[in-house]
Formats: C-alpha cells, sequence, structure tokens
C-alpha cells in the first residue's frame, strides 16, 4: 500500500461510486420500462434489448425520449399503492363501507360493536341480549 498515492484512493472511490451509481440507474430504467403500461409487448421488447445491448447509449437515449415521464408512473404508482393500503386498512377495520358487511351501510362493526358496548354500560341491554348482539354482528 505504500506504493499507492493518496489521489489514486480518491479516484479508485469515485470510479466504485460512478459504478454503483449506473448500475441503480441501469436497474431504475429496466423497472420503469416492465412497468410503464403506454408500451406494448414490442415497444418493452426493443428498449431492454437496447438498454442491455449498448448499455451506454442505450440509458442515455432512453433518458431523453422517456425520462421526462419517469416521474409521473413513478407517482401514479405510489397513488396506486397508498390506495391498495387504505382500501385494505378499511376492509381489516370494518369501517370500508360497501365492502363491510356492517349493519347500517357504512358503518362497520366497530362502531358497531361500541354502539352495543354503551348500550350494555348504560343498562339498555342485559348481558344476554348484549352477547347474542355481539354473536349476531360478528358472524
Amino acid at each position: 500500500m505504500d506504493n499507492y498515492p493518496l489521489l489514486n484512493i480518491f479516484w479508485t472511490m469515485l470510479e466504485l461510486f460512478l459504478w454503483i451509481l449506473w448500475f441503480f440507474l441501469l436497474f431504475k430504467i429496466i423497472t420503469d420500462i416492465f412497468r410503464s403500461e403506454d408500451m406494448g409487448g414490442w415497444g418493452k421488447a426493443g428498449w431492454t434489448i437496447f438498454v442491455i445491448l449498448l448499455p451506454f447509449l442505450g440509458v442515455l437515449v432512453y433518458l431523453i425520449a422517456r425520462g421526462g415521464s419517469m416521474h409521473q408512473r413513478d407517482a401514479e404508482q405510489a397513488r396506486k399503492a397508498d390506495a391498495a393500503f387504505q382500501d385494505y386498512v378499511r376492509r381489516a377495520a370494518g369501517t370500508g363501507g360497501a365492502s363491510s358487511g356492517g349493519g347500517a351501510g357504512s358503518t362497520g362493526h366497530v362502531e358497531d360493536l361500541a354502539k352495543l358496548a354503551d348500550l350494555k354500560s348504560s343498562g339498555a341491554l342485559s348481558e344476554e341480549e348484549y352477547q347474542r348482539a355481539k354473536e349476531k354482528l360478528l358472524a
């Protein structure tokens, strides 16, 4: 290591960083190609072959031709994932409106159970009536 100057160490680190950056960009573009809904199968195959066979030129041409809309596809994918997560949370909590099996249309099981507990604590329902209503609601 004595014959390897400090400037060469910095140069090697820069080259390593650029290679990592290059592979990140290449994987990002390949992911964008396959995620794109406005391209057909032949277009995706063509871009993939172009990017793999001529990687530097292919990536640069792809960024020039389709790079401006990459963020739109990313944002749309994020919106879809967020909507799917929100729908899952609503269904899991039982407050999903039409997707829930609750009695009063948009009220879910959670609200109905809370109402039953309030009725029981106020004395409007006996323990036996509360248990039957709860079993019917959860069935």
